[in-house]
């Protein structure tokens, strides 16, 4: 029977051009020599949204999100592999410290005052964000997660399907987490709140891509601060000392 359907031919890293196509051929039963039909989002649908406003409570003292790691404070690493994706838009919800430095990169930031209260208020105050544009999904990334690449990014995307896949997470371990992408459909579950309601739920069902640990880890306490810098070969004596207490 004929099929029809289109494909995605790229031509650069962030643009592909959709090509329809008919095939008029009655041996075409959608089975084993189906064509495979690529699915994905380009980058200037989506609105990247940083999640930068955490308490950094498990990190005992200041912002972890300002400490130094290989020569920028932290938060940047993942800032600048949004930049390198070139989104639709760029969202950071952060403190009003952190917004100084990504401000001037083309962030749109949002200062968000109830973030003591958990992730969950940064994450409505990101998404209200995004919907107040065109994008068709939002990306959402943590801030103290520096080691997440480009590729990675990318490769959410590419598995995205407003239908058939309207979440995709990554996952590592068998562990559901951001970067995750979200249909424009899903906004108003992921303003519910916390838990099974919001992107915990959400996550649950999504498509996974796959990611090594090292690559999602995020850093919570000083000690992880510590091992990191010691896993890349860095000097503590390079350092700048951190608050209190806590230089290495």
């Amino acid at each position: 029977m004929p099929a029809s359907g289109t494909l995605l031919v790229p031509l650069y890293p962030d643009q592909a051009v959709t090509i329809g196509f008919v095939i008029e051929d009655d041996r075409f039963d959608g089975g084993s020599n189906s064509v495979e039909i690529q699915r994905m989002i380009h980058a200037d649908q989506v609105a990247a949204v940083l999640l930068a406003a955490g308490q950094s409570n498990r990190f005992e003292t200041g912002d972890k999100l300002l400490v130094d790691l290989d020569g920028q404070p932290l938060v940047l690493h993942a800032a600048k592999r949004i930049m390198e994706l070139k989104p639709g838009r760029k969202i950071a919800v952060c403190s009003v410290a952190v917004g100084v430095l990504l401000e001037p990169l083309g962030f749109e930031v949002i200062i968000n005052a109830n973030a003591g209260q958990g992730m969950a208020t940064s994450l409505a105050c990101g998404i209200e964000g995004a919907a107040r544009g065109d994008c068709d999904a939002a990306l959402i990334i943590l801030g103290d997660m520096p080691f997440v690449t480009v590729r990675h990014l990318r490769s959410l995307l590419t598995q995205w399907d407003v239908e058939d896949a309207p979440v995709v997470g990554s996952v590592t371990g068998g562990v559901p987490m951001p970067p995750a992408l979200f249909a424009r459909s899903l906004f108003g579950r992921l303003c519910e709140g916390a838990g099974d309601r919001g992107a915990r739920g959400l996550l649950a069902s999504a498509e996974l891509v796959s990611a090594p640990a090292e690559e999602l880890a995020d850093i919570d306490t000083i000690d992880d601060l510590h091992r990191f810098r010691s896993s890349r070969g860095a000097d503590p004596e390079t350092y700048p000392a951190l608050p209190g207490n806590c230089a290495p």
